[in-house]
């Protein structure tokens, strides 16, 4: 497959496609049905051992390490130093509003709003929780559920 060269001011551009483009042919070629079968094997696949599954499944569920883990040296020096790193990084944010008064003045206003941000989306969620389903999908799930045997 060529690329098609543009030329612009400062030499020659190659038009590159973009990756929502990918994302569009991906989700047109596997419907929502067969990735489901997909997830449904690979948990089957984890419970019976597979460690390559298992993997998978928890980089999608609970992602990978953003840090890497200390060494036991550090964790030997941070038992007998009495730190917590944990408890520093999460007390950070509130001592530098006590150090730094001048630029933490607009934290109260921006948490206010993004309470009522907040609270608008529940409200949102709320709505379309309780408004009646209209589309195709509706019929199918409540066909499903009618004829299941009781």
């Amino acid at each position: 497959m060529a690329r098609n060269k543009q030329n612009y001011i400062k030499g020659t551009f190659t038009h590159r496609r973009t990756e929502a483009d990918y994302m569009a042919a991906l989700l047109d070629a596997v419907p929502l049905e067969d990735w489901r079968a997909v997830i449904t094997a690979t948990v089957a696949a984890a419970k019976a051992g597979d460690a390559g599954a298992r993997a998978w499944l928890a980089q999608y569920l609970v992602g990978k390490p953003g840090t890497t883990a200390p060494t036991p040296l550090t964790v030997v020096v941070q038992q007998l130093s009495g730190r917590d790193p944990l408890a520093e990084k999460l007390a950070q944010p509130h001592i530098d509003r006590v150090e730094y008064p001048l630029l933490h003045a607009d934290d109260d206003i921006k948490d206010a709003l993004k309470a009522q941000v907040a609270a608008e989306l529940q409200a949102l969620e709320a709505q379309k929780s309780t408004a009646p389903e209209t589309n195709e999908y509706a019929d199918k799930s409540t066909q499903s559920v009618d004829s299941t045997p009781s």
